[in-house]
């Protein structure tokens, strides 16, 4: 089997404590600090060794020969043990001493100490600078034949132990005030991200928090920066509004002007033709302000609902006869009604607006297609369910997310004749968000199916 290649960068990432910079500024700074300790550690030892034949030796050898000295005396008789005693006292050392007269070892040498020392020969040439005679150097032999070995006595260095508790109780204090002082550093991200949140919800009252405003920091620049950005786009929204909305009343004027004088046209003759068609073509104008206008009030967040109980069979009956009347032939919708419905609290208006566009939108993508668009109201234990299905050929999967938008319609085929100007759907969303429900597309195959899931009031 082929192993395949490790990215180191990818393995840090994947052993990175979850996706937060904290977090992982703490770790970077944590290894920073491990690394720089051990190039400590290791460039300490190599200046020992290469130091050691040079400063260290000599000095040691001259202090070895002055504690043999201390405790041979004067070189009469053997060494003197109570001299090796007090030495040992005063200093952390031990003494060995081997002869023919005196046999004396200060401390008792371990069993593992025997067995590891030949075992660390080479580590312990390597501590002392690469010399094989290091033995050696620690020993003095008497004129009367005794040998007096010394060395560190490792009782002194008991408490390492403790030592290392506490060295590992500092590193943990030390890694939790890094990771606090790093989490208030880096505070403001959650401020700007709570921030661009409610900017992209079109909540623009509430600016972004800027720290130390006089003289900001990088975040706080950032934070300025989108609180800016924040005030264009509300401005430039609410200009779009305002353009809307004028047009769409400076239009009210002229198309009911126009509709009367299409009344006034004779309804019989040559010109019955043109009057139909005209009062057709104005009506749909008059629909599209009228929708222009409510997209406005809904999408504003301040519309308010007149809730009253709402017989939903009976409106959707009402809503396919007036598309009926509107498009002067029959339109065939198949109705299937789950539960009792007769008692919906919903605002009338906007509900006959949604449905209205729900069905007018699955009959003219789907009234060719051999079975009737479909009409599916149901009551859940969460709400009311309205779910429209028609049969044509349906939309592609990845313009799913932007059909329910303002104005956007899948292709450039679907021209106003086939599927208006693109707000049909967008209303839709905006009349379930405004009762606290959601609007769910998905392909039917064949077909499109849309969803309205509308709470218990």
């Amino acid at each position: 089997m082929t192993g395949r290649k490790t990215n180191p960068v990818g393995l840090i990432a994947r052993l990175m404590p979850g996706r937060s910079i904290k977090r992982r500024m703490v770790l970077v700074f944590l290894l920073l600090a491990v690394a720089l300790a051990g190039v400590f550690i290791v460039g300490a030892q190599r200046a020992f060794t290469l130091g050691w034949r040079e400063a260290a030796r000599p000095v040691l050898m001259d202090y070895i020969d002055r504690l043999a000295g201390d405790v041979a005396g004067q070189g009469e008789g053997p060494p003197s043990v109570e001299r090796a005693q007090a030495l040992t006292q005063r200093l952390p050392l031990t003494v060995h001493i081997e002869g023919p007269v005196v046999q004396w070892r200060s401390h008792p040498e371990p069993d593992w100490r025997a067995h590891a020392r030949a075992r660390d020969r080479g580590w312990e040439q390597e501590r002392w600078g690469g010399d094989k005679d290091w033995e050696r150097m620690l020993q003095r032999r008497t004129a009367d034949g005794h040998v007096i070995r010394f060395g560190l006595n490792e009782a002194a260095f008991e408490r390492r132990q403790r030592h290392f508790g506490v060295a590992l109780v500092a590193l943990l204090l030390i890694t939790l005030g890094a990771y606090l002082y790093v989490r208030r550093l880096l505070r403001p991200l959650d401020d700007i991200r709570a921030g661009a949140r409610r900017f992209g919800a079109g909540d623009f009252g509430q600016p972004i928090p800027v720290r130390h405003p006089g003289r900001p920091d990088e975040l706080g620049q950032l934070a300025a920066t989108v609180n800016t950005m924040g005030h264009d786009i509300h401005q430039m929204l609410e200009a779009k509004r305002a353009l809307l909305l004028a047009i769409s009343h400076e239009l009210r004027s002229p198309i009911t002007r126009a509709r009367l004088h299409a009344e006034l046209l004779p309804e019989e003759g040559e010109a019955a033709a043109q009057r139909t068609a005209l009062l057709r073509d104005l009506q749909e104008m008059a629909d599209l302000v009228s929708d222009l206008l409510e997209s406005e009030r809904l999408a504003g967040g301040h519309a308010g609902l007149n809730r009253e109980p709402v017989d939903l069979p009976a409106l959707a009956r009402d809503v396919v006869q007036e598309l009926s009347a509107r498009h002067a032939r029959a339109v065939d919708i198949a109705l299937q009604v789950d539960g009792d419905l007769s008692n919906v609290n919903a605002d009338r208006a906007r509900l006959r607006l949604l449905l209205r566009n729900l069905l007018d939108n699955a009959w003219r993508h789907g009234g060719d297609a051999p079975q009737p668009p479909e009409l599916l109201l149901s009551r859940t234990p969460q709400g009311v369910t309205i779910e429209v299905r028609d049969h044509g050929p349906g939309v592609p999967d990845e313009q799913l997310a932007q059909l329910a938008q303002a104005f956007y319609r899948p292709d450039s085929a679907r021209t106003r004749a086939a599927g208006g100007v693109g707000l049909g759907l967008y209303l839709c969303r905006l009349v379930a968000q405004a009762h606290g429900g959601r609007l769910v597309l998905e392909n039917a195959r064949p077909g499109l199916r849309v969803r309205v899931e509308l709470p218990q009031a």
